[in-house]
């Protein structure tokens, strides 16, 4: 679908310096670009491109915009408002609507007129599907689900029973939710299923990408806020809670009973332990490990960055003597006289500040 100039820069909000009759038909990079692309500038580092680039129009910042040698988008965020026009630009034509025949509806699900259901899937009894709403094929719902309009499945998506979509949730294939948590207790040595009575529920406008796993609660529910954004691969256990438009990275793993607070960004395979509380507004990179709760927003991190293994070997067997070598220091200072700082300790709360 292509716009005017004119067009486009109303739509995403963005002050247009140049032909407003001018045609977009695509998006690319500054680089890659034609005749009838838009870019944009975001990153620094690929700003000399921007004199170069052959596009029809550039999507920048102000102070950036005498560079260009064609028209400007002019955005005080231009990498949202890249986003915002490379939707309307690849939107995909609305699907027909109707129940494809070799899906299964069962008995007192309400099935939209307006909903596509495609090929193989399988609506359990008690299932509700919004209007618009997609459900692609393979996708399997169990009973008790309720899905929000303008909610898409896109493939192979498996939601158990007592789960509820809100609207316009994207669902990337192979992902499952509603599934049991790991709920065991011991018992002289065995193990005892601890039956899952929660179900989950999903806010509005979520993404969740492939293959990631929302457990259902053990008797409270899984929730995940408006506007959360989780990547693919990602294992969120039983009654967990993620705050609206937190963002979360490939292969992070929250435990059960975690609070993650609202507009965080949780780097790619991060570990977050169960029954602790995240704070809103932090910010954990990649690889971080957070085994207690975090009270104070800000950046935080942990784990070793790569060495070479000689090297990594030296500081490995270092860390061994770490707590030794601390005990030789304080009987030092304690010799000398010296004050010691004792804000740290060994018997300290175990809480991040």
């Amino acid at each position: 679908m292509g716009f005017k100039l004119g067009e486009l820069a109303e739509l995403i909000g963005a002050e247009l310096c140049g032909d407003p009759e001018r045609r977009i038909d695509g998006v690319a990079t500054l680089a890659g670009a034609g005749l009838g692309d838009l870019s944009f500038l975001h990153n620094r580092r690929y700003r000399s491109d921007l004199s170069r680039t052959r596009a029809s129009a550039v999507l920048l910042e102000r102070e950036f915009a005498e560079e260009s040698p064609t028209a400007c988008l002019i955005m005080r965020n231009p990498y949202a408002g890249y986003a915002r026009a490379a939707a309307l630009l690849t939107a995909a034509p609305s699907p027909p609507g109707g129940v494809h025949r070799s899906a299964s509806v069962g008995e007192g699900a309400r099935v939209a007129p307006s909903v596509t259901v495609g090929a193989g899937c399988v609506i359990g009894s008690l299932v509700s599907v919004g209007e618009d709403a997609t459900i692609g094929p393979g996708c399997v719902i169990e009973g008790a689900v309720d899905i929000g309009a303008g909610t898409v499945l896109i493939a192979n998506v498996t939601i158990c029973c007592r789960a509820i979509l809100g609207e316009r949730v994207l669902v990337h294939p192979g992902v499952v939710i509603g599934a049991d948590g790991f709920g065991i207790a011991n018992d002289d040595g065995a193990w005892i299923k601890v039956p899952q009575l929660g179900g989950v529920v999903i806010g509005n406008d979520v993404e969740i990408g492939a293959n990631t796993t929302v457990d259902r609660g053990a008797l409270e529910d899984t929730v995940i806020e408006d506007g959360v954004k989780l990547d693919n691969l990602i294992q969120i256990a039983h009654n967990v809670h993620i705050g609206a438009h937190t963002a979360i990275a490939a292969c992070v793993a929250i435990g059960g009973s975690a609070r993650i607070g609202r507009r965080c960004t949780i780097g790619g395979a991060a570990s977050i332990a169960g029954h602790i509380r995240v704070a809103d507004d932090v910010h954990l990179t990649a690889t971080s490990a957070v085994p207690n709760s975090i009270r104070t927003p800000g950046v935080y991190s942990s784990g070793m960055p790569i060495q070479a293994n000689r090297e990594w070997r030296r500081n490995v067997a270092r860390m061994r003597q770490l707590d030794r070598m601390a005990r030789r220091i304080r009987r030092l200072e304690d010799r000398l006289g010296l004050g010691r700082d004792d804000d740290v300790g060994p018997s300290g709360s175990g809480e991040q500040a």
